[in-house]
């Protein structure tokens, strides 16, 4: 992988199982830190999906069809296969870029592994189901404690090992519980627990993400996110508790900043 800037922080959204919001998730975070004035540059390495890309390419089609002045990152999509055209356009998008904000696919792949071995803040997001759990460790299915963390836990742990014998920096792995308050109680009880016992093992941070919200889905033809409603109409209340909820993930994802405002209410 090509060497990176030492002012470039590299976050990279990473799960091998779809259908977690990794990729809406990490397009709210590109904006959002555009929107603080932050210079950001993003790189969609899943090909076959493109949902980043795409996202990204619907805003800056809304921006040409309505002349709104929508801050947009300078992004790409890999074409999965090229070497060169990975190092090439890594040092393209990270020339002068405050964060480069990785989406990976949701499945094993090699630029993945290279993206999470380089990745400053690596962000697991998933939702609150043993099934979801289950790519990050296995539990005894009669007390539901956690008896080994899976193969994807040891994967990141080789990755963070690979990391500070390089440069002798640490991965900040962070895993995103999406969803939360569609889950059954009980259920929602056990599974934190059983994630409270692999932070311990393994060494990630947990923190909230975004809900479950047919109003991400609505905003993805336009490109737009939770952060565009004053340019595109009134917030509801359900609005409002979107974006409360991106303000506290941020927070939560612990980014460096350089001195840049928290986006307007």
């Amino acid at each position: 992988m090509a060497e990176l800037s030492n002012n470039l922080h590299v976050i990279v959204f990473a799960n091998e199982k779809g259908g977690t919001g990794k990729s809406t998730t990490a397009v709210h975070v590109a904006i959002a830190l555009a929107t603080r004035g932050a210079r950001v540059a993003a790189f969609d390495l899943d090909h076959r999906q493109r949902t980043m890309g795409r996202y990204l390419d619907n805003r800056a089609a809304t921006v040409k069809r309505t002349g709104r002045p929508l801050v947009t990152p300078v992004h790409a999509t890999h074409d999965g296969e090229s070497d060169d055209y990975f190092a090439e356009t890594l040092d393209r998008l990270s020339a002068g870029a405050d964060y480069l904000v990785i989406d990976t696919p949701g499945r094993d792949d090699k630029f993945a592994r290279l993206a999470a071995t380089n990745a400053d803040t690596l962000v697991t997001p998933m939702n609150d189901s043993f099934v979801d759990f289950d790519l990050i460790g296995q539990v005894d299915p009669d007390t539901f404690k956690v008896t080994r963390p899976s193969f994807y836990s040891e994967l990141i742990w080789d990755a963070r090992k690979t990391r500070a014998r390089a440069d002798g920096a640490t991965i900040d792995w962070v895993v995103l519980r999406n969803r939360l308050q569609y889950v059954e109680a009980k259920n929602m009880r056990r599974v934190s627990e059983a994630i409270e016992q692999l932070s311990k093992r393994v060494g990630f941070r947990v923190i909230p993400g975004l809900s479950e919200r047919v109003i991400y889905r609505e905003l993805f033809p336009q490109g737009l996110t939770m952060l565009d409603s004053k340019e595109f109409g009134g917030m509801g209340l359900g609005h409002v508790a979107a974006r409360q909820e991106l303000r506290e993930m941020l927070s939560g994802l612990a980014l460096p900043e350089p001195a840049l405002p928290m986006f307007a209410a």
